[in-house]
């Protein structure tokens, strides 16, 4: 019985772990496009290429 409930319980941790890193990886193509949209398309300041972020 014990057997069974460690397998189930390493069963369930890696199905879980396997989706967080996936919901990581999207979120990370998500960031990385908006930078890359951000990036091309700042706005010119004073005849310069400003930053489009505040920070």
């Amino acid at each position: 019985m014990v057997p069974l409930l460690v397998v189930l319980l390493l069963a369930l941790l890696l199905f879980g772990a396997g989706f967080a890193l996936k919901a990581l990886w999207w979120i990370a193509v998500i960031v990385l496009a908006v930078w890359l949209i951000g990036f091309v398309a700042r706005p010119t300041v004073g005849g310069r290429r400003g930053r489009w972020y505040r920070w």
